[in-house]
């Protein structure tokens, strides 16, 4: 067993100092039970504790450490932009640079403006959609998580989710008045909802792959119909790729499914682990934003030099290395190579994957007499859901049977729970709820997924 003292006894002053110790509810390990391990610092594709033990890292920050800890080039741009100075509240060269390098990448954006987080993106696009469509609805999916924005935390899944408060309180009636809630990919509720509101609806948001119900696909009919009936009903489509934003690929999961939304927001991989969000799309609409137009949003910290820099270097480093197809084989292969293990212990599992992104589901209820397994009145032959290509030129995407929130929500938590333990003190860091993305990358060799095939092995025998 790994030692855990020194984590304990710091988590233990950090409830007396911070509601529930953290300053996040993912960190809390709500969903697995039990306490938070402490992080002193991270290398390449490892974390380390504060007890000195080890983990190979599938939760990449949450995403942004696509080039692993503590990247040389990112951690040298950030040095050169800190002797400089960390803040001006003014305009620096690097803004410019990070949105140029955006904006080439993504086909999506033409103008863009950066924030400090995911959830200052998400608000400050619904915000700018209302404006220039004069209309108050917005359309937002069960289990898309975009931010702990008022109007936008409901059935968010991810942490809300896990800690049974998808309606937060403080939240009033009338912020979420104007909310409609879909299910996910479901394009008979999408078309239903347009044949009766169109006309009122601002825009709609989503997450084109979820990653706060699990990593969930958005299915191609379900994306094309969203874009087809916003277009038809002049109402603005955004698209919330914080997460998925280069880790489905290079230009989001907009160019990878040929489906262009009028806004995209972005945060995670672009500031290269530092505070950073960005939101862009049309010229015609983003000049709306004071100040080009009459539509507010501001922020002191917003571009800052630090966050530039490690976003620069990042982008950059990507740009050279282009390790995007790698990076979903290598991701493919931990998917593939769990789904033959749970297999063989008899374990069923829907393995969801696609880009660097990923989710291991544990199914639930078990059918004896014929050994087969079933979500949402699905049943699957021997535990496992067949493998489709058909969505993914690399082979690495797998289709199954969680599309939405009802499915996620069904899985078998506490199954994932003693997963997530047991390949811990194995030397593993997973993410701590059924309901977040595994991450892969760069820094992660094919040796050591390998190794964690072998450590889940061992783990789903005991399981």
């Amino acid at each position: 067993m790994l030692n855990h003292e020194n984590s304990h006894l710091i988590f233990i002053e950090a409830c007396n100092l911070m509601p529930g110790g953290v300053n996040s509810p993912a960190r809390a390990f709500g969903a697995v039970g039990g306490e938070p391990v402490v992080i002193d610092r991270g290398e390449g594709a490892y974390l380390y504790d504060v007890d000195g033990n080890r983990y190979l890292d599938y939760v990449q920050s949450w995403g942004p450490m696509i080039l692993g800890h503590a990247h040389p080039q990112v951690i040298a741009a950030i040095q050169t932009a800190a002797v400089k100075g960390a803040s001006f509240g003014a305009p620096t060269l690097l803004e410019n640079t990070l949105a140029k390098m955006i904006i080439d990448t993504v086909p999506s954006i033409q103008k863009i403006r950066f924030v400090n987080s995911g959830t200052e993106a998400t608000m400050s696009a619904i915000r700018l959609a209302r404006g220039f469509t004069n209309r108050k609805k917005i359309i937002k999916f069960i289990g898309n998580y975009h931010g702990h924005v008022d109007a936008l935390l409901l059935a968010a899944g991810s942490a809300a989710a896990t800690l049974g408060v998808p309606n937060s309180p403080g939240i009033t009636e009338g912020v979420i008045q104007d909310t409609i809630l879909l299910p996910y990919n479901n394009v008979e509720a999408l078309k239903d909802i347009f044949h009766r509101m169109g006309k009122e609806i601002a825009a709609a948001i989503v997450e084109p792959v979820a990653g706060n119900m699990g990593c969930v696909v958005g299915s191609s009919n379900f994306l094309y119909e969203l874009r087809h009936l916003t277009q038809e009903h002049g109402s603005i489509l955004i698209f919330d790729e914080v997460m998925s934003g280069w880790r489905v690929g290079k230009s989001g999961a907009g160019a990878r499914f040929s489906v262009l939304p009028d806004i995209t927001t972005l945060g995670k991989v672009i500031g290269g682990g530092l505070p950073v969000g960005a939101y862009g799309g049309r010229a015609d609409i983003m000049d709306n934003v004071i100040p080009a137009g009459k539509i507010f949003q501001a922020g002191t910290l917003s571009g800052n030099p630090l966050a530039m820099a490690a976003g620069i270097a990042t982008l950059k480093t990507l740009n050279e290395t282009d390790p995007f197809a790698a990076l979903e084989r290598k991701a493919a292969m931990l998917a593939e190579g769990l789904e033959d293990v749970a297999r063989e212990a008899k374990i069923p599992v829907v393995i969801e994957q696609i880009g660097s992104m990923m989710t291991l589901f544990f199914l639930t209820e078990v059918d004896n007499k014929t050994d087969q397994y079933r979500v949402s009145g699905t049943t699957f032959n021997g535990g496992i859901v067949e493998r489709s290509t058909a969505t993914s030129s690399t082979g690495g995407c797998y289709s199954s049977k969680i599309t939405d929130w009802d499915s996620a929500a069904k899985c078998n938590t506490k199954r994932y729970a003693n997963f997530f333990w047991n390949m811990l003190e194995r030397g593993f860091y997973f993410p701590c709820s059924q309901f977040e993305t595994f991450f892969m990358s760069t820094a992660i060799t094919e040796k050591e997924i390998k190794q964690t095939i072998n450590a889940a092995e061992e783990v789903f025998k005991l399981l």
